[in-house]
């Protein structure tokens, strides 16, 4: 694992591909076994090729928050977009988000997207979504209910969260399926080398151009509409920006919490205890939701930062260029602030986690998340009762999306 410089070798680490299994806690201790922050070998990184990675929880933190010196954008510090494909993926899927996205921008940029963006996601806002998401809820098991088998992903965990963002943005029924489709093959392309995916990409794209188009002759309630009338100060989002910003929020807006919903329901199957716990204890169930994302968050990694600066962190000098990536699941399995990091504790009220981020570019969408995981997991344990695996579990497969291992299907009865 370790090179003769004492580095870490990130093509046999394949820390972010995905491909380093369903369960790479203990690939992760061994990391955090060698320090706080760790050089990188055999990753492209900044104008010298170094690269490093931060494993425990207040590095993380503070490279996240200080986008001063640590920004997103590589051009800002004499780095090509070429860096990222070792680690961020194809050079297609780079491209999707490179242009008038919030995740590719730093102050002053970052903050104008944003602020404008923000007035469609009030606290007020979301929590008005509670009916609709329930209604959703019932409406899936409905279809199950007297089967007495289904498959979460399928079945659950993937409507779910698509129908909701598609009611929020108008995206019309019939084109729900395509949307899906669009936004799994970005999914599978994030984090692993996969070329050829041009072709869905631009559809997607042209999708949401045609989405735009129509809320502008025919506005509604929906978000693309408020979206393109929002101003601020005189200011709009640009075309360019509002389409980087529906993409953004289709495909954000869905597969978090779709793989929230199916590995939260496997790691209750898998700790029949906790799920005893929760089943009897409802108002845990918002505790179990964090302990899920703590425990097997949707990202392994953030998305690669830049050093503007030379800085000094946990005993390291990353020099002005150097690639910095967080690793996120890492971070939020930190022995030094979670006592048995790697077991499931619905009751677990130590410390804070990192699934979605920290700082300017934390995930927006994050309360609509949490909001989706509290309704799923309340309504599917009081509706199916004797919860449980329909397959032995050597039987879960799993494939790569957004850097981390997501199910292919989890079949349950009850």
């Amino acid at each position: 694992m370790s090179t003769p410089d004492g580095s870490v070798d990130v093509g046999a680490f394949s820390l972010f591909t995905g491909e380093h299994g369903a369960r790479p806690f203990s690939l992760y201790a061994r990391l955090r076994s060698i320090g706080a922050v760790v050089p990188l070998s055999g990753a492209t990184g900044g104008a010298r090729g170094r690269a490093w990675v931060v494993t425990r929880m207040e590095e993380a933190m503070q490279v996240l928050k200080d986008s001063a010196r640590f920004t997103v954008d590589p051009r800002s510090v004499g780095v090509g977009r070429a860096f990222g494909q070792a680690v961020s993926g194809s050079a297609d899927t780079t491209g999707f988000f490179s242009q008038g996205s919030m995740l590719t921008v730093d102050e002053p940029d970052h903050r104008r997207l944003r602020g404008l963006v923000s007035k469609a996601f009030t606290p007020r806002y979301m929590e008005g979504l509670r009916p609709r998401v329930q209604a959703i809820a019932d409406e899936l098991l409905d279809r199950v209910q007297r089967q007495g088998r289904m498959d979460v992903v399928e079945d659950y965990a993937l409507p779910l969260p698509i129908n909701v963002i598609s009611d929020m943005l108008g995206v019309p029924p019939e084109d729900r399926a395509q949307v899906r489709a669009w936004s799994g093959a970005l999914a599978s392309s994030l984090g692993r080398r996969q070329e050829g995916i041009s072709a869905p990409m631009r559809a997607f794209v042209e999708y949401a151009a045609q989405l735009v188009a129509e809320k502008r002759l025919h506005p509604a309630g929906d978000l693309v509409s408020r979206l393109v009338a929002i101003e601020a100060e005189g200011d709009r989002l640009s075309e360019v920006e509002l389409l980087s910003m529906i993409t953004l929020l289709i495909f954000a807006g869905h597969e978090t919490t779709s793989h929230l919903i199916a590995t939260g329901t496997l790691m209750l199957l898998e700790h029949p205890d906790q799920l005893a716990t929760l089943s009897a204890n409802p108002g845990l169930i918002p505790s179990a939701v964090e302990e899920m994302l703590r425990l097997n968050g949707p990202a392994s990694t953030t998305g690669p930062r830049f050093a503007t600066v030379d800085v000094e962190i946990a005993g390291q000098r990353i020099e002005k260029g150097d690639l910095v990536v967080v690793a996120l699941l890492s971070a939020n399995h930190d022995e030094t602030l979670f006592t048995e990091p790697e077991e499931l504790d619905v009751g677990r009220t130590q410390g804070r986690n990192l699934a979605f981020g920290h700082g300017i570019h934390a995930c927006l969408g994050a309360p609509l998340a949490r909001l989706e995981g509290d309704i799923a997991f309340t309504t599917l344990l009081r509706r199916m009762p004797d919860l449980r695996l329909a397959v032995p579990l050597e039987a879960i497969t799993w494939h790569v999306t957004l850097n981390n291992p997501s199910l292919d299907a989890l079949p349950v009865a009850f």
